[in-house]
């Protein structure tokens, strides 16, 4: 079995990111997944170490994914609520296409809720959103015993179709049952 460590992400980190998820050697099949109804550009070096890789760097909410010692993806939190921190929402990216439907994913998510549900001691739930075009990422929330908390209808357009919008969510006393 594949050994998942996330670990967080370090300046030293960043040029390793950056390869596997939009340097010229990185596979962007990816994007077409993660939102792709966002067109989210590619990312040159550049972009990245200024802008989102910057944002990171020594983050408590962003964590490099590592699959038996190689960096393989990235798991990020955010409050939805912004100041008020009390919805915390998460995400996650695999990079590399080989190892979907592997568990990496149910693996990396399992570490990273525990992790935020310790981190935030206040909070009650945490959960993600996803749009009905990723089959992958809906059966990811069934398999970790989260709810499907809503299903917004036909509001992400992708390809000239619309698809729903989806959001999972776990109660903190619901997480530590299953745990």
């Amino acid at each position: 079995m594949t050994e998942i460590v996330l670990r967080p992400i370090t300046e030293g980190n960043l040029p390793e990111l950056w390869a596997v998820s939009y340097g010229p050697l990185a596979d962007l099949e990816w994007m077409k997944w993660d939102g792709p109804y966002f067109q989210d550009p590619v990312l040159t070096w550049e972009d990245f170490r200024t802008g989102f890789g910057k944002s990171c760097i020594d983050n408590p909410l962003r964590n490099a994914i590592y699959a038996d010692n190689r960096l393989v993806g990235i798991v990020t939190a955010y409050w939805e609520d912004n100041d008020l921190r009390q919805w915390l929402e998460f995400g996650i990216a695999i990079y590399d296409p080989q190892l979907w439907n592997q568990g990496v994913g149910s693996q990396a998510i399992k570490q990273w809720v525990s992790y935020l549900f310790q981190r935030t001691p206040n909070i009650q739930r945490i959960g993600y959103t996803t749009w009905s075009g990723n089959h992958r990422m809906m059966k990811l929330g069934e398999k970790l015993g989260m709810t499907k908390e809503a299903q917004i209808r036909k509001v992400r357009f992708w390809q000239g179709q619309y698809y729903d919008s989806i959001k999972y969510g776990v109660l903190r006393e619901e997480w530590q049952q299953k745990r």
